[in-house]
C-alpha cells in the first residue's frame, strides 16, 4: 500500500547510525515498493546559492595530478547499504557535498503527464512529486544544498519546491536550499541542455563556487530510499575519483540495463549497454566483493548502474571542461571515459528497493503496486498512518489504510479510511444487484459495491 505522511524535522548530526533509527523527513520505500513521505518542513533559503566558507580549511584539490587526500579507512571493498553500519563523515555532508538532481528532458516516456509540467513535478501519492524522493533522501543524508536542473515546463516544479521547502533549512551559519536551475541560452553557449553531463557543464560556473569536496549527481525519476552519507563515505574510504551506485541483478533483468564489471577491489573496469548472449555472460562479477553474501551473490551475478554518482569536485571540473568538453551524457560517455583514462571509478552496492518510474507503465505500477482498479471511485483518507503505525498493524494481523498489493477492484466505491488487504477481489463476479453486508464492511446496490467508511477488508477476501 502507498500512504503519504507529513511529520518530523530535519536531522543535522554528522555522525549517525542507520536512517531507520532517526527522526526524519523521509521517503520510505520498503521491499514491496510502498511509499511514505514523512515530513517536508523544509525549504529553500532566501539566500539560496550561498557557498560554504570555511576560513580554516580548504576542501579543494586543484588537480588529479597532485597528492591525494589521505583516506579515512583504506578498504578494498565498496560497501553495501547496510541498515546497521555507522557513518561519520569529516567534513560532514552538509558542508562538503553539493546535491545536483537532474530533472531530465521533455519526459516523452511519461507524456501526457508531462504535457504541462516538468518530469520531476509529476505527482506521486497525491500531494507529492517525483522530485520529493531525491530531495528527501538528501535531507535525510544531511545534504542541505541542492540544485535541481530542468529544461521543460518548470513552473509547477518551482511552485512545489517553494511551498514545500520555503524556509531556512540549516540555520544562520549553515544555509540550506533547494533551487531550480532551468536551461538557458548564453553568448558562450546558445544551446539548451544536450544531456546529463552537458546540463551540469552549463552550470559549472555556479557549482564550482561552492567550497565542497564532492558533487552528488542524482536522477529525478527514481523511486527508492538511500542513505547518501554511506555512499559518500565509501567514496572517501576507497579514495575514489568517481563512485557509481550499482544494483545487483539476476540474468532475467540484466539485459535491460547498462552493466558494469569490477575487479577484486570493486573498481569498475568495463561497461556494457544492455548486453545479451555471450556478451551478457562475460559481464558476470563476484558480487560478494560489494557486500552480498554467497547465496545472494549466486542469484545476482550482475551489477547495473543506477545513474547516481559521487564525483570529486576537481575531477568533475577537469572531466567536463578539459578531458571530455564535448561529452553530453554521464552514463554513456563521461563515466566510461574516466575509466579509460585511468581514474579510480568505484562501484557501490545498493541492495534495496529501486524503481525507475520514468515511463507510464512504471509510474502506474509504482503507484498501484500491482493492484488493478477499474471503474472505481476512491474517496481517499482523512488522516495518515506512519511507517511505525503500519508495522504495528501488520504485526498484530491488521491492515493499514489503503489498498493492498495484487488486489483487484472493479465497479466499486471505496469510502474514506478503508483498509483493504492484499490479494482482495472486489469484482462482484456473480453480478449480485442488492446486498447488505454492513458487518462485513460493504453494501451492493444496483450491482455497485460500496466499501463503507473505516471498513476493514481482510487479505484474501472475495466480494
Amino acid at each position: 500500500m502507498a500512504s503519504i505522511n507529513i511529520i518530523g524535522a530535519m536531522r543535522t548530526p554528522s555522525c549517525s547510525s542507520s536512517m531507520s533509527t532517526l527522526p526524519k523527513p523521509n521517503v520510505v520505500v520498503n521491499g514491496n515498493g510502498n511509499v511514505n513521505v514523512n515530513g517536508f518542513a523544509f525549504a529553500s533559503s532566501s539566500l539560496s546559492g550561498d557557498k560554504v566558507v570555511d576560513k580554516t580549511t580548504s576542501f579543494l584539490r586543484t588537480s588529479t595530478s597532485q597528492v591525494r587526500r589521505t583516506p579515512i579507512v583504506v578498504s578494498p571493498k565498496a560497501v553495501s547499504d547496510s541498515q546497521n553500519s555507522q557513518t561519520c563523515l569529516d567534513p560532514e555532508a552538509s558542508k562538503s557535498v553539493l546535491g545536483i538532481i537532474l530533472g531530465g528532458g521533455a519526459g516523452t516516456r511519461l507524456y501526457p503527464l508531462t504535457k504541462k509540467r516538468a518530469k520531476p513535478a509529476v505527482p506521486l501519492g497525491a500531494n507529492y512529486r517525483l522530485i520529493d524522493i531525491p530531495v528527501s533522501n538528501c535531507l535525510n543524508s544531511n545534504i542541505s544544498k541542492i540544485y535541481v536542473l530542468t529544461q521543460f515546463n518548470s513552473a509547477s516544479l518551482n511552485r512545489h519546491l517553494s511551498r514545500a521547502y520555503a524556509s531556512n533549512m540549516g540555520g544562520y551559519k549553515n544555509e540550506g536550499f533547494v533551487e531550480v536551475l532551468a536551461a538557458q541560452q548564453s553568448p558562450e553557449n546558445p544551446n539548451w541542455f544536450q544531456g546529463t553531463a552537458d546540463a551540469v557543464r552549463q552550470y559549472l560556473w555556479l557549482f564550482e563556487e561552492h567550497n565542497v569536496l564532492e558533487y552528488l549527481i542524482l536522477a529525478g525519476d527514481h523511486l527508492y530510499r538511500m542513505d547518501y552519507e554511506k555512499f559518500i563515505q565509501a567514496h572517501r574510504e576507497t579514495d575514489a575519483d568517481i563512485t557509481v551506485a550499482a544494483l545487483p541483478m539476476d540474468e532475467a533483468r540484466a539485459t535491460a540495463f547498462g552493466l558494469m564489471k569490477i575487479d577484486e577491489e570493486g573498481r569498475i573496469i568495463e561497461f556494457a549497454e544492455k548486453p545479451k548472449g555471450e556478451q551478457l555472460k562475460a559481464m558476470k562479477v563476484d558480487t560478494t566483493i560489494l557486500g552480498l553474501d554467497d547465496e545472494r551473490a549466486k542469484e545476482m551475478p550482475y551489477i547495473a548502474s543506477m545513474g547516481i554518482y559521487v564525483i570529486s569536485k576537481d575531477v568533475m571540473l577537469n572531466l567536463l571542461r578539459d578531458t571530455f568538453p564535448g561529452a553530453n551524457d554521464f552514463g554513456s560517455e563521461v563515466i566510461p571515459g574516466a575509466t579509460a583514462e585511468g581514474l579510480r571509478v568505484q562501484a557501490y552496492l545498493y541492495d534495496g528497493y529501486w524503481e525507475d518510474i520514468g515511463t507510464i507503465e512504471a509510474f502506474y505500477n509504482a503507484n498501484l503496486e500491482g493492484a488493478i482498479i477499474e471503474d472505481t471511485l476512491l474517496m481517499g483518507a482523512d488522516y495518515y498512518e506512519t511507517d511505525a503505525d503500519r508495522k504495528f498493524l501488520a504485526a498484530k494481523g491488521s491492515v493499514a489504510i489503503g489498498i493492498g498489493k495484487n488486489t483487484h477492484i472493479k465497479r466499486a466505491i471505496i469510502d474514506k479510511n478503508a483498509r483493504i488487504g492484499d490479494n482482495v477481489k472486489i469484482i462482484n463476479s456473480d453480478n449480485v444487484q442488492e446486498a447488505a453486508r454492513e458487518t462485513d464492511g460493504y453494501f451492493i446496490k444496483s450491482g455497485i459495491v460500496t466499501i463503507i467508511k473505516d471498513a476493514l477488508i481482510p487479505s484474501g477476501t472475495v466480494i
